[in-house]
């Protein structure tokens, strides 16, 4: 009997620092997790679909449209994903979740996002910064440098989205 190749999973971590906003003023915002789409650059659609907000279990539903070659967006690919939260910690403001299901190539993935505080040693330089890992199987159509560049890219926008968004209420 021939052995089966072990499947090499992907590993990733992105980071964003915001200047200014503290991290109880980040993690509510992330702490919602039925309400991403208020941040996350690509995703339109956030929905709750089961659980009780704020407890492990909590199931969302987020989805976008795609862009077509032509930069229009086309109306029949819409991409989606049903995600669980599995943990979440408001005493250290982390959270973990898993996808379920999608249409977007994910096989097994889970996700941590963790807000810590940065502490400068210059008036002004206090604030935060967002940390975002992954462990995934090879997800098709990508490849990890590509989907870690993605993922980075996602959280830089989010990151820059909730600052404005604090600086600015």
């Amino acid at each position: 009997m021939a052995e089966e190749t072990p499947q090499i999973q992907w590993e990733g971590k992105s980071k964003v620092e915001l200047k200014g906003p503290t991290a109880d003023q980040i993690w509510p915002l992330l702490e919602d997790f039925c309400n991403i789409n208020k941040w996350f650059p690509s995703i339109d659609v956030c929905n709750h679909v089961d659980g009780e907000l704020g407890k492990p279990g909590l199931t969302r539903y987020c989805a976008s449209k795609t862009l077509s070659t032509y930069g229009s967006y086309d109306e029949a690919e819409v991409r989606w994903v049903k995600e669980r939260l599995l943990m979440i910690n408001p005493a250290e403001k982390c959270l973990s979740y898993e996808v379920l299901e999608n249409n977007s190539g994910f096989k097994s993935y889970v996700a941590t996002m963790k807000v810590l505080e940065i502490n400068g040693s210059d008036a002004g330089e206090n604030g935060c910064k967002i940390e975002w890992s992954f462990i995934a199987d090879p997800v098709e159509g990508w490849t990890l440098e590509d989907f870690s560049s993605f993922t980075n890219f996602c959280l830089q926008s989010m990151g820059k989205n909730m600052e404005q968004d604090v600086l600015s209420g």
